[in-house]
C-alpha cells in the first residue's frame, strides 16, 4: 500500500497513477476514513492522507485468533477423513 511507504501523500498524489477520477478516490477515502483506517489533514487546500495502524492491528489480532481455531478444526477433519480412507 502506498500510504505505508509514502505517508502523508495528498489526495491528488494518491489519485495520479490510478484510473479513477478524483470523486471516485474521495468516495474510497471516505469509506477508509469512516472505518478509522486513515486520517486526513488539511493544510490550505491540500488534503494529506495517513494510515491509522491501530484498527488494522486489531483486525489482524482478531483474525489470528480465528485462524488458530480453524486450523485446529481443519486438522482434526483431515485426520478423520484420512482415518476413514484407511479403513
Amino acid at each position: 500500500m502506498r500510504l505505508k511507504d509514502e505517508p502523508g501523500l495528498s489526495v491528488s498524489e494518491l489519485a495520479r497513477p490510478l484510473s479513477l477520477k478524483l470523486p471516485g478516490i474521495m468516495k474510497h477515502l471516505d469509506v477508509l476514513s469512516d472505518a478509522g483506517l486513515i486520517t486526513r489533514t488539511k493544510t490550505g487546500r491540500t488534503v494529506s492522507v495517513n494510515l491509522s495502524a491501530g484498527p488494522i492491528q486489531d483486525a489482524m489480532a482478531w483474525l489470528n485468533q480465528y485462524e488458530r481455531l480453524w486450523t485446529v478444526s481443519l486438522d482434526r477433519l483431515v485426520a478423520l477423513v484420512e482415518e476413514d480412507d484407511g479403513q
